[in-house]
């Protein structure tokens, strides 16, 4: 039976009654998780929808999807919601729905938790195959809504998905020294974590499945209304593992020593310049 068996299985709405208390019971497990709160879920949803969550996936990228292809993620495609089919829509407005996120705040105590109606990252992701993520801390600051990002949902559509196929979601410690938890993205596998500038997390296993199948995704990324002027925002930060092949992110790197050297209207004036840049 689905964790969350009270949810539509045509459309993913959760009853609100279930909603009321559904997850409080994990949140003791999820807030001692190390390295950092988190908790995996096997059946989190009815299999029901997930599997037309495959049927009505993007066939390819000229149905809206963005690529990325550098050294830290490789081949990897993003789909925004708003480029999706009418029912794909209708699922992830059901995700940031009242009682989704309140199964959300019971799980990891988290109050006051506020969807993304941007959906910035959010969507579908793809990984192809020979394609992978680094380690990375994320984004954490929505500038749109000026929230503080609190919580990622990751679930995962891959049949059949075995180790050697590569892809694992892995957590490290905040020293990169440990890799503590190790997931295997098997389908209908949810997995929820905190994030924040330490919470270091990625599959930097490339992917290699035998009939050249992609790793699938859905993500979905929750915030707070905790942002302030003393805190300090900063864009993914990609991590390298000791002894591995792993590339250091240096163009981050150099727009953040341009931020901590320069004065702000200076700083602006020269990123500014360079996001108008073609090149």
């Amino acid at each position: 039976m689905a964790y969350l068996s009270e949810m539509d299985d045509e459309f993913g709405f959760v009853d609100p009654e279930a909603a009321a208390t559904r997850g409080a019971e994990l949140s003791g497990q999820y807030n001692a998780a190390d390295p950092f709160p988190h908790i995996v879920i096997d059946d989190f949803m009815p299999e029901a929808i997930l599997e037309k969550c495959l049927r009505e996936f993007p066939a390819n990228i000229e149905e809206g999807g963005v690529r990325f292809d550098r050294e830290q993620e490789r081949f990897k495609t993003h789909f925004n919601p708003d480029v999706l089919s009418p029912w794909y829509r209708g699922l992830f407005y059901g995700f940031n729905s009242r009682p989704f996120i309140r199964v959300l705040e019971n799980i990891t105590g988290i109050k006051g938790l506020i969807p993304d109606p941007f959906f910035l990252g959010a969507g579908l992701h793809e990984i192809s195959q020979g394609g992978h993520l680094s380690i990375h801390a994320d984004f954490n600051h929505h500038k749109p809504m000026n929230l503080e990002r609190r919580i990622n949902l990751l679930i995962y559509l891959n049949k059949d998905w075995k180790p050697e196929y590569g892809g694992q979601l892995e957590l490290w410690d905040k020293s990169m020294k440990h890799k503590v938890v190790d997931v295997v993205p098997s389908f209908n596998k949810c997995v929820i974590f905190n994030t924040n500038s330490d919470s270091f997390h990625g599959n930097p296993g490339v992917i290699n499945h035998p009939q050249s199948i992609p790793r699938k995704s859905i993500a979905l990324y929750y915030y707070t209304s905790t942002w302030g002027a003393a805190k300090r925002d900063h864009t993914t930060q990609f991590k390298v593992r000791a002894g591995s092949k792993d590339a250091i992110d240096w163009k981050v790197k150099y727009r953040e020593l341009l931020q901590d050297v320069l004065p702000p209207v200076l700083h602006r004036t020269i990123t500014g310049a360079k996001k108008r840049d073609p090149d």
